[in-house]
């Protein structure tokens, strides 16, 4: 009989929490501050909060009505071997304190995610150790798909790591731009990462697999939705040495990945475009209010990040 040790059950729990609950649910994150993560899956399993449990925020009243929420999705739970192994399909549970997570997700304090599910072979902190996230609008311009690819193939060669949201347009150009210069890159992904999206990238995402990592914060099996892209931008900023924004028009959610850059303390850059391309025009919104320095070449990016890496330009 196989014994399931501490260490065991602590896993398995965080695994079965990105089964339950959304990525940093205010709640869930608040009582994982005072219970571990077996005892949260318990006291939502049993719908009871330990009575030592004081101060829970929002009140009792709330906790319990996100417990019930919880047990509500037990159904979707796997069985706790296949939980605590879960190497099908080459996708693999790391956990906060694995050698492979990565410590700056850590900055994210309540808000970390449960455990992080890896397509792919590479040492995730590794990768991250010295890594700019490139994001931008989807529908990119064939100017911003080029400066995109330039800033990312001279970031590789330099031996950084290029994270994105392998989503159509400029995320694509920067992971592609990596691959082709033989340079690492991460994948952080809205949905499990045994699923593909887009669906055009599949050949994409197994090359990001093979020379770098898939990551998400959702379980297999599980679908994109528009609240997930929102969630998963505050792990690209939080990887990353600082973020680029190559192209953005006014409402594109690459404005929401700076934002999150910018409340943890990282360097946000943006390169401007044509006065006359909507396309640019979140790019020079963040440039004109302060919130973004105005970048145009790896040289400038690397400028701005190495102070927080302790990494300099040859």
């Amino acid at each position: 009989m196989t014994t399931i040790t501490s260490a065991d059950q602590q896993r398995i729990a965080r695994a079965t929490l990105t089964y339950l609950a959304e990525p940093a649910d205010p709640m869930v994150c608040g009582l994982l501050q005072v219970l571990s993560p077996a005892e949260l899956v318990a006291s939502i399993r049993s719908g009871s909060i330990p009575t030592r449990v004081t101060g829970v925020p929002s009140g009792l009243p709330a906790a319990s009505a996100t417990l019930r929420h919880c047990r509500n999705q037990l159904h979707r739970v796997p069985a706790d071997g296949d939980l605590a192994g879960s190497q099908q399909q080459g996708v693999r549970l790391i956990c906060p304190g694995d050698p492979d997570w990565p410590v700056q997700l850590e900055d994210l304090g309540a808000a970390r995610p449960y455990a992080l599910w890896v397509g792919g072979t590479a040492d995730l902190r590794s990768c991250c150790q010295s890594a700019v996230a490139i994001v931008g609008s989807r529908a990119a311009t064939a100017y911003g798909a080029h400066v995109a690819t330039q800033i990312a193939v001279s970031l590789s060669g330099q031996g950084w790591t290029i994270v994105s949201g392998a989503a159509y347009g400029i995320d694509a150009a920067a992971h592609q731009a990596a691959l082709v210069a033989c340079g690492a890159t991460v994948a952080v992904l809205a949905c499990g990462v045994d699923h593909t999206y887009p669906q055009g990238h599949a050949d994409l995402l197994a090359s990001i697999a093979a020379h770098g990592a898939v990551i998400s914060e959702y379980p297999p099996g599980q679908l994109p939705q528009r609240r997930r892209f929102l969630a998963r931008n505050r792990l690209i900023a939080a990887l990353t040495a600082g973020t680029v924004v190559v192209e953005a028009g006014l409402r594109s959610g690459a404005l929401n990945t700076a934002r999150h850059a910018r409340e943890l303390g990282r360097p946000v850059m943006a390169v401007p475009g044509p006065v006359t391309s909507s396309a640019s025009g979140g790019c020079h919104q963040l440039i004109r209010d302060g919130q973004a320095t105005c970048i145009t070449c790896a040289a400038d990016v690397i400028a701005d990040v190495s102070p927080a890496t302790g990494r300099h330009c040859s």
